[in-house]
């Protein structure tokens, strides 16, 4: 594999690997005959998703894995494909793991320009996920069990709520 050449992206000065050169290079150095991909969804809803990517050899066995989540409001491109590069990304890092295209990182060249991208995003922008009456049961539960300050901290961080709705997680 070290003299197999691979088209990177420049970006702010650092050559980064493109996903879709990693998968090229298994499908076509020998000693990933017979290797193969299978993704497999984690988490889905309406706001976010993570992925898991397992790289088999020829035998069936799991050689590598990777995981990617991604944001339906991080990006324009999100808005619509938050699905979609999700499963990419988790690919581009279960075939860096295995070793694909790692001479400068594991993160591929997608990755880097979108975390860039939300580097540069106002904190205001990050969508809050609406609160359901599953997670309102959730967070009053974890309230009586003494886990108060926990459940305050990731509604005030995650969640959009109403006052009615945090009046009836910490009613005594």
């Amino acid at each position: 594999m070290s003299t197999y050449k691979f088209k990177t992206t420049n970006i702010k000065g650092k050559q980064y690997v493109e996903v879709n050169q990693r998968v090229i290079a298994l499908r076509a150095l020998p000693e990933f005959k017979g290797h193969s991909i299978e993704t497999e969804l984690i988490h889905l809803d309406t706001e976010s998703c993570v992925v898991r990517a397992t790289i088999k050899n020829a035998e069936g066995q799991i050689v590598s894995q990777g995981m990617a989540q991604e944001d339906k409001a991080s990006s324009r491109i999100n808005q619509t494909s938050y699905v979609e590069n999700c499963e990419t990304s988790a690919v581009g890092r279960a075939l860096g793991f295995l070793g694909i295209g790692i001479e400068t990182s594991i993160a591929t060249a997608d990755e880097v320009d979108m975390a860039i991208k939300k580097q540069d995003l106002p904190p205001a922008s990050v969508s809050k996920k609406p609160l359901t009456q599953d997670l309102i049961d959730s967070m009053k539960e974890a309230v009586r069990a003494g886990k108060g300050p926990h459940v305050k901290s990731a509604l005030e961080s995650k969640y959009s709520y109403t006052e009615e709705q945090y009046a009836e997680i910490f009613a005594a």
